[in-house]
């Protein structure tokens, strides 16, 4: 697998894939509504990534950035074979990628330079960003929103976009630094790897889902397989909390409301999470949240 996230213009999104579904993706795109492909390292380098635009009966323009505007080029390409095998040198950061190919400037202006947050200001927003980054599941995007957005209070916005973004991508960086030495498995490693699972299995497993329990519970329905049998997950609260160090509740059960199915699908998380090496609790009882305790909580990032 390409370690890439690949975003289209039709609002999907594809995490890890293989040489061949790059190459499916590229192929796909030209129709309205669906002409552009963006592809972005995981875990994601701000301002670095390759992206292509194709309309039918056109050509490819591709372009690329290493993290200046000066940086981001841009060329023509007749060929989706020619543009997948590009993007997949790209991914795999081979030596020479893009040999043979002539770049000109995309004639992105440099940013005007960004004042400094106050002192004050940034000793509130830093721990807030700090602490979104711990959970994992953010990107510089989202982390940038939450900085800007929060200390507004009446109407007045201390910290700018540009100040926010600027402080989100060097925190993430920060972070990015930080996991390279995460050289073992994970807690999150596991938890993904159990969810992945009972996912393929017929119970619908999400992540970080929604901001609360009442929202997930009532938005976990639509959120699998039509033919799924149950539902596990956990939201946003809880990420904060598992990076907190106070441990995970995950909310469960079955598609047909009975606490017979419940507890059958309560058994199945259980079991999934144990023979991924997770310390579980649970009484048995359908009417109580499982918890994942003891938790190291090391999140990958992706972006």
């Amino acid at each position: 697998m390409l370690s890439v996230k690949v975003e289209t213009e039709n609002q999907q999104t594809h995490s890890r894939v293989s040489a061949e579904k790059l190459a499916d993706l590229v192929h796909r795109i030209g129709a309205r509504g669906d002409n552009f492909l963006v592809v972005q390292r995981i875990p994601d380098i701000p301002g670095t990534f390759v992206q292509v635009w194709h309309e039918a009966g056109g050509g490819y323009e591709l372009e690329h950035r290493t993290g200046t505007a000066t940086s981001h080029v841009r060329t023509v390409v007749d060929s989706p074979d020619r543009v997948a095998a590009l993007m997949t040198r790209w991914a795999r950061e081979e030596p020479g990628w893009d040999a043979g190919t002539d770049w000109e400037s995309a004639g992105i202006p440099e940013p005007e330079p960004v004042p400094e947050l106050a002192k004050k200001i940034r000793e509130q927003v830093e721990p807030r960003v700090r602490e979104l980054l711990r959970g994992g599941y953010g990107t510089v995007r989202t982390l940038t929103e939450a900085a800007e957005d929060y200390l507004v209070k009446d109407g007045v916005r201390p910290v700018s976009r540009a100040q926010a973004r600027e402080l989100a991508e060097r925190l993430w960086l920060e972070r990015v630094e930080e996991q390279r030495g995460w050289t073992d498995v994970t807690d999150p490693d596991r938890l993904e790897g159990a969810f992945a699972r009972l996912d393929r299995g017929g119970i619908t497993a999400r992540e970080n889902f929604t901001c609360c329990r009442s929202c997930g519970m009532g938005e976990i329905w639509a959120a699998g397989r039509e033919d799924a049998r149950g539902f596990v997950f956990f939201h946003g609260q809880g990420t904060e909390s598992a990076a907190a160090g106070h441990g995970l509740a995950l909310y469960y059960g079955g598609f047909d409301d009975s606490a017979e199915t419940t507890t059958a699908v309560g058994r199945e998380v259980v079991a999934a999470l144990g023979e991924a090496g997770l310390t579980v609790e649970w009484d048995g009882s359908p009417d109580q949240a499982i918890r994942l305790t003891g938790l190291d909580w090391r999140k990958r990032l992706v972006g």
